[in-house]
């Protein structure tokens, strides 16, 4: 057998002798080992991974207790299940040694403090008004010589601006605009603008044009200052006065451009009727304010995921007004679930659902599990995820673990769902504990 015949077989050899050491079961478990472990105080975890060793195990007793024990440092059998329960705020590190003599594994344990919220399942009202005025469209003017132009695109204005600031004022109001626009002309002066354009601020210049058909100066250009919808509410924490809803970011219909708050409302709103959803054409909630000077409380940020701000109390007609635990993204697994939503009028339900997928998410990010409704009586009423219905709380096993946000166009029965840390995180009512905050065809529910 020649060199080169041997290398090739011991390079087979070697390749099988890695496959089956990844394929056995201790290499898994061993990868299957967490790098941190995270918990709520008061909460106890239990880690199995089924291998037939001893080892000694240390940690800070102050924070967590290991089987029980008080002790920083105990044997402990890895065939066995190992419990940890935390016993105060705080970080830890918890070391395995094989054997009391080889280092084997280092896990960050990071105990938060307990939290537990009230789920929602309301459908609200929400009133937006932006931080200025968006630009959602380009109007030709009829100039005095019978030309169409626009004066707004001319200055380089694209849809999705937003006005901030027109001669170093700020703007909130379309009627303020039209107002700078008749002075400015009248004095043929420009105006100056400041505008936001993906987070960035840029300075312009606009020469408002006298519209021969109204007699009247105009930028050319289609702009709004508001927008109103219904969702639902997710969840209310009492304890900080704070609530979250929706599940993902309010856009502006003609844009799609995320409307920067500047300040909101939301109300009670009253369900009407339901628009069933279909393959390829999701469905809708049909719902009106109920009383717009019952204000249940303010809107102060508008993220990837939902609304949040200040409320006073929990809105009437809950499921249940009894606060539950709230689950870290790690802690949701596939399985049954339930949603709590509205119908019919502002009667909260609960509905049986499946999670058919979870993404292991590290950082926030929007799609963190597949939601599949099993309920019969919601499919019959609704096909299954109707728009409204974002913000809907998922319920599992007990605790609060996310929200629904999307309905897939073509399998209306199936949409995606948020993580209700991620929820948590943008309402300030949980701190990141050390981590980064960072297709199929569907629709914002």
């Amino acid at each position: 057998m020649s060199a080169k015949q041997r290398k090739r077989w011991f390079g087979l050899v070697l390749v099988f002798v890695v496959c089956m050491i990844g394929s056995s079961a201790p290499f898994q478990h061993f990868a299957a080992f967490p790098n941190e472990v995270r918990l709520f105080s008061g909460q106890m975890k239990r880690l199995d991974y089924g291998m037939p060793v001893h080892a000694v195990m240390t940690v800070d007793p102050r924070i967590v207790h290991v089987n029980g024990s008080s002790l920083g440092s105990l044997p402990v059998d890895l065939n066995k299940p190992i419990s940890i329960q935390s016993n105060s705020s705080g970080e830890t590190t918890l070391r395995l040694k094989l054997f009391g003599k080889i280092p084997f594994k280092t896990v960050k344990v990071n105990v938060v403090p307990d939290l537990r919220v009230i789920p929602g399942g309301q459908t609200i009202g929400v009133k937006v008004k932006s931080a200025g005025v968006l630009v959602v469209g380009h109007h030709q003017v009829n100039d005095k010589m019978v030309r169409k132009v626009s004066p707004g695109e001319k200055a380089g204005i694209k849809l999705g601006d937003l006005i901030v600031k027109i001669n170093g004022t700020p703007v909130r109001e379309v009627q303020k605009v039209a107002s700078f626009a008749e002075k400015a002309g009248a004095a043929n002066k420009p105006l100056h603008l400041l505008i936001k354009r993906s987070g960035k601020l840029i300075e312009t210049e606009l020469q408002p044009v006298f519209d021969a058909e109204d007699k009247s100066w105009r930028l050319g250009l289609y702009i709004r200052d508001s927008a109103a919808g219904v969702g639902t509410l997710t969840f209310y924490a009492p304890d900080q006065g704070v609530y979250g809803a929706l599940g993902h970011i309010i856009t502006d219909l003609d844009t799609g451009t995320p409307i920067e708050v500047g300040d909101g409302q939301i109300l009670q709103s009253n369900v009407t009727s339901i628009n069933k959803s279909q393959s390829g054409e999701p469905g809708e909630k049909r719902a009106h304010f109920v009383n717009e000077n019952k204000i249940l409380g303010n809107i102060e940020h508008n993220t990837s995921f939902g609304i949040f701000g200040k409320m006073k109390e929990l809105p009437d007609h809950s499921y249940d007004n009894r606060s539950v635990p709230v689950a870290f993204a790690e802690e949701v697994k596939e399985g049954p679930a339930e949603i709590l939503t509205v119908l019919n009028g502002q009667k909260v339900e609960r509905f049986k659902i499946e999670i058919s997928h979870v993404s292991k998410q590290t950082n926030p990010a929007t799609k963190g599990m597949v939601i599949k409704v099993t309920d019969p009586k919601l499919l019959k009423l609704t096909g299954g995820i109707v728009q409204g219905m974002s913000g809907s709380p998922v319920i599992q096993n007990g605790k609060l673990i996310g929200a629904v946000t999307h309905v897939f166009v073509n399998d209306p029965s199936s949409g995606y769902g948020c993580f209700i840390e991620w929820m948590l995180q943008d309402a300030g009512v949980l701190l990141k504990s050390g981590r980064h905050s960072a297709s199929q065809n569907l629709k914002a529910a």
